[in-house]
């Protein structure tokens, strides 16, 4: 089974899509996949659906949207002349859940989450060229929002910030990497585009901050500095954290020859991501 979920919903057997249309359905599916090869309780897919409002008969409107998914899987199974295996092996009955196995398939969070965990550890060891590149295959594996084409639930709300979450660290490391390799000019437009989607990331600006200067642009560096301040002051009632700070007083003390050191700074308090 193939799914995909960093991005658009899709759930393949051998290529055959088992991914429904109607939309409860396609968001009970959704947190199956997620959790694949773990069982699902009942009460959760409940509230994925219905929160904390569901209607008398939930259980029984569940089984429905369960067995709408079942066809789509014996339709599949049957397209690939699987009759070895039937859709309730595929979506199974649990006591009090469902689970979907996938049948040592693939899934991208999967593949994401062991991408950015040797990514992180080869940061740790010091081999930044692997780090970049296998947080760069990692990040390659994200094609939009989670869930993208799904109405999402409160499960799905808060698995799909976990998510974004998850992706932003192994972007902040990627980008750290590339720092540590000297690739600072190729990342400005980069970033550019990033301090601005989270105006209140300090570890993005921190990093735009060293491009900058490193690029020649020390003015432009200490500019980040001011509207991340400005932000910060007027929409947090915070200042910028003391590492910033320090990063911030390095350029302004620095000569046109220096720059500041390849060691990021190590922010303490990450402000709240903008929407």
């Amino acid at each position: 089974m193939d799914i995909q979920v960093l991005g658009t919903l899709g759930v393949r057997d051998d290529g055959v899509s088992i991914t429904p249309t109607a939309p409860k359905a396609r968001r009970v599916l959704a947190l199956l996949a997620l959790r694949a090869d773990t069982a699902v309780p009942v009460p959760a897919l409940i509230e994925e659906l219905w929160a904390d409002r569901p209607p008398r008969s939930a259980r029984t409107t569940l089984q429905t949207y369960v067995l709408q998914i079942r066809e789509l899987i014996t339709t599949a199974l049957e397209a690939n002349g699987n009759r070895s295996v039937t859709a309730k092996d595929v979506l199974a009955t649990h006591p009090g859940g469902y689970q979907l196995n996938s049948g040592d398939g693939h899934s991208d969070v999967w593949e994401f989450e062991r991408l950015a965990g040797l990514g992180y550890r080869a940061m740790d060891a010091g081999d930044h060229q692997r780090a970049a590149r296998v947080l760069r295959e990692a990040l390659a594996l994200w094609h939009g929002a989670p869930f993208a084409d799904v109405e999402p639930g409160p499960q799905l709300e808060i698995e799909a910030r976990r998510l974004q979450e998850s992706k932003l660290c192994a972007l902040d490391q990627r980008i750290e990497a590339d720092l540590r390799l000297g690739r600072h000019r190729e990342l400005l437009s980069e970033l550019t585009v990033l301090v601005s989607k989270y105006r209140t990331h300090e570890n993005l600006h921190g990093q735009f901050m060293v491009a900058l200067q490193r690029s020649g642009r020390r003015s432009e560096a200490l500019d980040v500095y001011r509207r991340l301040r400005n932000t910060f002051v007027r929409e947090l009632g915070l200042e910028p954290s003391p590492a910033l700070s320090r990063l911030q007083h390095s350029i302004l003390l620095a000569t046109p020859h220096q720059t500041p050191s390849a060691q990021r700074p190590a922010v303490s308090r990450l402000a709240p991501l903008a929407s």
